[in-house]
């Protein structure tokens, strides 16, 4: 006959309750799906980077002015100051070598009038963000609103609002922006200026590129709302608007989310192609896309006019597209 085994002082003589607590171990926590997705992401090194990228960028454009810290002054000069001194008068090219580029110009100075180009990049970068950042916003009211009536009433409401957005992705908004901008007065809607014109960009970009956003909060609605949770709430006798607001919006916010992410660089893109046409900002507010216009003229004496707007418009594009596909990765729930 064999000795009893000793157990004392061990997770036997704890309670089944105690034991499931974790006596002895280390207990067990979960974890939401804020977290979940966060821990994600960070694995993503190529989104972390873009993310860090765009934060610098959000930074420096609103630390440009002076009333927010002063960048420009405190690294170049006035975006729109000209500096004829230092620009040679029989080539239009700037005297010092490397296009100008000294500690005083850091990326050098522009043909002609020699602005310095550091001061123009960070004045241009407060141009293409806010109206990047304007413009999805408009974008995501709106589509988010249609596309969930779309997808949760159905019906006529659905039928009418698919119509409506086929007419407006069918629309030629690049020749729409260009004529309505070519044509409009000095003054309008108490605006004026530069400030009328991000205005009117704003509103176009923002108005007819809804559809977009639309069809993917509508398609997701679609499936939302023949959820368990959905129907619970239904029989509990809560409203259409309590179901919307309380059940439905909350589990889109994360694709609303990664497409705004995905449209904020379209925006840019297309902020910069009408400034690059002429019908964007005018001068002598600075903007990327009126600095290549420029820089056509001057690419075989003055390469560096062309290469840096051209590289600050690909960083931000590209640092946005990598962080939007980290966050699409990341809060993708097939993945968890």
């Amino acid at each position: 006959m064999t000795a009893p085994l000793d157990v004392s002082g061990t997770a036997a003589e704890a309670q089944p309750e105690a034991v499931l607590q974790g006596v002895g171990a280390k207990a067990i926590q979960g974890r939401s799906l804020g977290q979940i997705a966060w821990t994600r992401l960070k694995r993503d090194k190529v989104a972390i980077a873009g993310a860090v990228i765009v934060v610098l960028l959000v930074l420096v454009a609103a630390l440009a002015e002076r009333p927010f810290g002063g960048l420009i002054a405190l690294f170049g000069d006035d975006p729109n100051v000209p500096n004829q001194d230092a620009i040679d008068p029989l080539t239009s090219a700037p005297l010092a070598p490397w296009g100008g580029m000294s500690f005083e110009h850091p990326l050098g100075l522009e043909p002609v009038n020699g602005r310095d180009i550091f001061a123009r990049i960070l004045s241009g970068a407060q141009i293409s963000l806010l109206v990047a950042f304007l413009a999805t916003l408009l974008s995501v009211i709106i589509g988010t609103l249609m596309g969930v009536l779309a997808g949760y009433f159905g019906g006529w409401t659905d039928t009418i609002i698919s119509r409506l957005m086929d007419m407006f992705l069918a629309f030629p908004l690049l020749l729409f922006a260009i004529a309505i901008v070519g044509a409009m007065p000095d003054r309008a809607f108490g605006l004026s200026g530069n400030g009328l014109r991000i205005g009117v960009i704003v509103f176009i970009i923002g108005f007819f590129s809804w559809p977009y956003i639309a069809r993917i909060v509508r398609g997701q609605t679609l499936s939302l709302k023949e959820r368990e949770f959905v129907d619970a709430a239904r029989s509990l006798g809560a409203t259409n608007g309590h179901i919307i607001f309380k059940e439905v919006l909350p589990n889109l916010v994360a694709p609303i989310l990664v497409y705004s992410t995905l449209l904020i660089p379209t925006n840019i893109l297309f902020e910069a192609a009408l400034s690059f046409l002429g019908v964007g900002v005018a001068e002598p507010q600075a903007s990327w896309g009126g600095m290549l216009t420029r820089a056509v003229d001057y690419y075989q004496s003055a390469p560096h006019f062309m290469i840096i707007p051209g590289l600050a418009i690909f960083i931000t594009v590209m640092a946005f597209n990598l962080l939007g596909d980290g966050l699409r990765d990341a809060l993708d729930p097939r993945n968890r």
